[in-house]
């Protein structure tokens, strides 16, 4: 006695491609409206494009703060009134004006505050916190 049935084997071995085809069809529709045609209707004398030199990278203003709650400002010592006064005045003159604060690693953190906080009041918006790598 058979335990299959003859349809049964013969409606396996038939594959049916439609979906197949429809996914092609499909695909072909897309590429063909994703690519852009060459405009070439027109000849146009274009101007050429002028040279000029990139803008040279921004020095970047250290202000270091030692352990005893030194200030330094590139290498010029400061106190917190001058060091306001000096922020503002080079803001005035950069409003693109970028700072970064080194402090040692004994100091303070009032001592960095009050200098962050100086930073904000002349509205120095780049300021950044220099940092050794762990070895």
């Amino acid at each position: 006695m058979k335990k299959c049935s003859r349809s049964a084997h013969h409606s396996l071995t038939e594959l049916n491609i439609t979906p197949l085809l429809d996914l092609a069809f499909v695909l072909l529709v897309i590429f063909i409206i994703t690519t852009t045609p060459i405009v070439n209707d027109l000849d146009l004398s274009l101007p050429a494009a002028s040279r000029h030199p990139k803008d040279a990278p921004r020095k970047a203003n250290y202000i270091t703060i030692e352990s005893t709650g030194k200030l330094w400002m590139n290498k010029k010592a400061l106190d917190l009134a001058e060091l306001q006064q000096t922020l503002v005045g080079l803001r005035m003159d950069d409003p693109d004006l970028s700072v970064i604060v080194r402090g040692d690693s004994k100091t303070k953190y009032k001592q960095i505050r009050a200098v962050l906080d100086i930073c904000q009041q002349a509205n120095v918006a780049k300021v950044d916190l220099a940092t050794e790598p762990l070895k």
